[in-house]
């Protein structure tokens, strides 16, 4: 079974090279997605190649191969008709650059769970940094099947890692950060803060008298230290996925 959007762009790829002979451009297949960034495009495609549904073709331009198209639909996935001839209706996906990471769509404990290791599809929303603070990304590139015991109650997303600055809690750059949507959070959890409603950060939060202190895990970055209407709590971490 594949996720909404690698089945979304296996259709859009097939449809492509039976109307016009050629593969879709990753500037044309982040379009027909909605997708802000390339990068989802090359998860998308890597994941539909690791699963066997396409290959890639050495020494040829924009050259790719479906290999296979799945037995069944997928459930949640829009039906083939409209857009550009190709057969091929994109999900929309809300805006583009955001303040907060949870705009977006989010999944619950409810969701089906995905065929591969049994585990429950959780929407990709951007990155994070564990460093310096950067604008997270608001728009789904991709989604991740979790396994069942990382998920606890309630909502969940995932985020990328950028940055080194929770190094000494185990989490590197690359890794994909699962969070629980929470708006509070104990003494001590590592959580997604957005402060002053413009910068969202990975960190450890501390409370000290009326002020908050988000502190890194790496030596080399300084605890930062403020007032409780600066932070909010956006998620707190409760699991983590590395690719090797």
């Amino acid at each position: 079974m594949l996720t909404r959007k690698q089945f979304e762009l296996l259709s859009f790829i097939h449809e492509r090279i039976k109307e016009s002979g050629v593969s879709p451009s990753f500037d044309e297949m982040k379009g027909a997605l909605d997708l802000k960034s390339k990068s989802g495009i090359h998860r998308l495609i890597t994941a539909l190649e690791e699963r066997g549904f396409i290959r890639r073709l050495p020494h040829r331009a924009r050259a790719l191969e479906v290999v296979k198209l799945p037995d069944s639909a997928v459930p949640g996935a829009r039906p083939m008709t409209g857009r550009a001839r190709g057969g091929f209706s994109p999900s929309v996906v809300e805006g583009s650059v955001l303040r907060s990471p949870l705009r977006g769509r989010v999944a619950s404990e409810s969701e089906p769970a995905s065929e591969y290791g049994g585990g429950i599809d959780v929407p990709v929303l951007g990155r994070i940094a564990a460093g310096t603070p950067i604008e997270a990304l608001q728009n789904e590139s991709s989604r991740i099947a979790v396994p069942r015991d990382l998920i606890a109650s309630g909502e969940h997303y995932a985020l990328e890692v950028v940055g080194d600055s929770m190094i000494e809690a185990g989490i590197l750059e690359g890794d994909v950060v699962i969070l629980q949507r929470v708006d509070t959070a104990g003494n001590g959890d590592i959580v997604v803060a957005l402060v002053d409603d413009t910068e969202a950060t990975l960190k450890r939060l501390r409370r000290r008298g009326q002020s908050i202190a988000l502190e890194a895990a790496n030596p080399a970055y300084e605890t930062r230290i403020f007032g409780p209407d600066r932070v909010k709590v956006q998620g707190r971490l409760v699991g983590l996925m590395r690719r090797y």
